[in-house]
């Protein structure tokens, strides 16, 4: 299928192509279902300006970097010598502290996307998760928020799989999991826009993520009846 990235009035990235029949809506997890917040697991444990080192995009201790590698399929017990060898014991036990604890970092279901699973579920479309997540810390979302275990009919997680978005072969791998033989039935959303290329890249329709209610007109848009 081939797709077209545009722009909506509102600024955000789609997939422009021909609506056909959708049948499947499958979701990113952090940033569209669930409101992960870094600083969340570390506040009050640790100083405010150390937190906010962290928590930083420019983040200086690179959590950021190491946690990638972990949604990659790597372990914490092997990523935390590095951690020691490049910032010191301190910081590395600040990051298996934050590890063990990221069920803190999971702060709430993002608004109106518990109400978008139940309506697609209950219209009878298939509800799948595709996430870039470590396999020793995903167990987290589920026991936090049994509400999208309940509502998703599966998920994809990368740090099991050891593929990771926006690699096209992770696509794949999710639309063949979930039993979708036509890319073009189904609808990806993500907040991160290479990820949305990537879904596009394998012919699924494609939304960036803002909010549920943006997300609801995107799918609507494609003639889903919610």
């Amino acid at each position: 299928m081939t797709t077209l990235a545009s722009q909506t009035s509102a600024g955000r990235q789609e997939t422009a192509s021909t609506p056909t029949g959708i049948s499947d809506v499958v979701f990113d997890f952090c940033g569209v279902l669930i409101d992960w917040q870094c600083a969340a697991a570390l506040r009050g444990h640790y100083p405010d300006d150390l937190v906010d080192r962290i928590c930083a995009v420019d983040d200086p201790y690179g959590f950021f970097d190491y946690e990638d590698r972990m949604d990659h399929g790597e372990a914490l017990a092997d990523i935390l010598p590095d951690v020691r060898n490049e910032h010191g014991n301190e910081i590395a036990d600040i990051f298996a502290d934050y590890i063990a604890r990221y069920d803190d970092s999971l702060t709430r279901i993002i608004p109106g996307m518990q109400a978008l699973l139940e309506d697609l579920k209950t219209a009878g479309y298939g509800v799948w998760g595709l996430t870039n997540w470590s396999y020793e810390t995903f167990h987290f979302a589920f026991e936090k928020f049994p509400s999208l275990k309940r509502l998703l009919d599966g998920t994809v997680v990368s740090g099991v799989e050891k593929q990771f978005k926006p690699n096209a072969g992770f696509y794949r791998l999710a639309l063949d999991r979930f039993g979708i033989a036509d890319p073009a039935s189904s609808v990806f959303f993500d907040d991160t826009p290479r990820n949305i290329d990537g879904a596009a890249s394998v012919g699924m329709h494609a939304f960036l993520f803002d909010d549920a209610t943006h997300a609801r007109r995107d799918l609507q848009s494609l003639g889903v009846r919610i």
